[in-house]
């Protein structure tokens, strides 16, 4: 190739982040091309209030044409790699398969729902790691609400009532706290209700919420919940599913029609298609991010396993702290392979973390200060809005209208429940 190529493959915090900082770095010596399959950065962290009704699904899809200036964006589902050719291969909206040549290779595929042998789970639950379960999930919980409201029965109307998020770690945590304050409001608007109020129940294995942070933010998040009316139920987990509810490693059979899985994530089929070394199967790389043996291929986000500096023998977690760091930390080895900087290996600083728990309620601990409350949340509002790349006036508006008023609470139809599946990796993937 006359002119370097540089492929990045997925447009997560990693991905995206090394895009643009490459945009910078190559200044039109190299050309620099995404492969994703949408044509969007997903701000996760804020998806939970799409579920909420809190915000505009657009507020947290940022364009990745408005956002990276000089990046050919390709739509597509990267389902190989030609590690001896330099290739990738893809398959575009169409079904159409396209291939594209590489000199410098990033992958940055991410991370799907992490799947469990229960029975029932995976054709009666829901993951959340995207836009179209989030919306899913917000016009179910309407749904719900309305099913419950039309009907005399007085088990279905409980059942149907009732909501189940597995997992106690962030995610799990903010969609339990944000969809308790959101059926909370809706049920309000149907007084033939009664005295049904929607029931939530917040599962986990481990013996506390939120797990990786301090005990104090853990305690406070919890107690939050409990306050509210959430049961958050410890060392608990689901044994079996079914359309009429979930039964508990306790014995209990829970009646409920909504079922969410967060328990956690794997990497992207795609790194077992690469043939390449892998960790805890994540890619296997060095402190500069480059695999082995393939110097032109580095791997970074939640794809990757790099090795922790602060923890020697471990790899670090899957975070989006670690991945935009990463990312960038790609960008700028890949430019110093070019003559353009230096090459470092990976090194980092824990900033602390944010759990938004809706309302006036939040726990954080940003450089290690544990904070809650109020003072928390707006903590957690402002790390949002600086870590967010785009459409940050938008976001604020949306706040500032849920604050003053009431969540619409509509049904649109535009997510059914079958194009939502817990498993979300390709199946043509999950087969290799």
């Amino acid at each position: 190739m006359a002119r370097p190529v540089i492929v990045i493959v997925g447009a997560g915090f990693a991905g995206f982040h090394a895009a643009r900082r490459l945009t910078r770095l190559a200044r039109g010596a190299a050309d620099v091309v995404l492969v994703n399959p949408t044509d969007y950065f997903l701000y996760l962290p804020l998806l939970p209030e799409v579920a909420g009704g809190v915000l505009d699904p657009r507020r947290v899809a940022v364009p990745l044409a408005d956002t990276l200036p000089g990046v050919r964006v390709v739509v597509g589902e990267v389902d190989g790699v030609d590690v001896d050719g330099r290739s990738v291969s893809y398959t575009d909206a169409d079904g159409r398969q396209g291939r594209l040549a590489y000199h410098r290779l990033v992958l940055a595929a991410g991370s799907v729902n992490k799947l469990l042998p229960i029975p029932g789970v995976a054709d009666h639950a829901h993951g959340f790691r995207g836009i179209p379960e989030a919306v899913h999930l917000r016009e179910r919980l309407i749904q719900q609400i309305e099913l419950a409201d039309a009907t005399e029965d007085p088990a279905e109307r409980a059942s149907r009532c009732t909501f189940v998020v597995v997992g106690a770690g962030y995610t799990g945590t903010e969609v339990a706290a944000q969809g308790q304050l959101f059926t909370g409001e809706i049920a309000r608007r149907h007084p033939r209700l009664g005295a049904v109020r929607p029931r939530w129940l917040l599962l986990d294995t481990a013996d506390r919420v939120l797990p990786g942070l301090a005990d104090r933010m853990s305690a406070a998040a919890e107690r939050t919940l409990r306050e509210r009316g959430v049961e958050v139920c410890l060392g608990t987990s689901v044994t079996e599913a079914d359309a009429d509810g979930v039964r508990l490693n306790d014995g209990r059979f829970v009646p409920s029609r909504t079922l969410v899985w967060c328990v956690g994530v794997r990497p992207d089929p795609l790194v077992e298609a690469t043939g390449l070394p892998v960790t805890s199967g994540r890619i296997t790389v060095d402190e500069y991010l480059a695999v082995p043996a393939h110097p032109e291929i580095l791997a970074c986000g939640d794809a990757a396993a790099v090795p922790d500096p602060s923890r020697p023998g471990d790899i670090t977690p899957m975070t989006a702290q670690h991945a935009v760091r990463q990312g960038r930390l790609a960008a700028d080895n890949i430019a110093a392979s070019y003559g353009v900087g230096r090459r470092r290996p990976y090194r980092h600083r824990d900033l602390g973390f944010v759990v938004d728990l809706g309302g006036w309620q939040a726990t954080a601990n940003p450089l290690h200060v544990p904070l809650t409350g109020p003072v928390a949340r707006a903590v957690a509002r402002g790390y949002h809005l600086l870590s967010l790349p785009a459409n940050r006036t938008r976001t604020v508006a949306d706040w500032l209208f849920s604050a003053a008023g009431t969540r619409p609470a509509v049904q649109l139809g535009l997510v059914p429940g079958a194009a939502v599946p817990l498993d979300t990796a390709a199946p043509e993937l999950i087969r290799r």
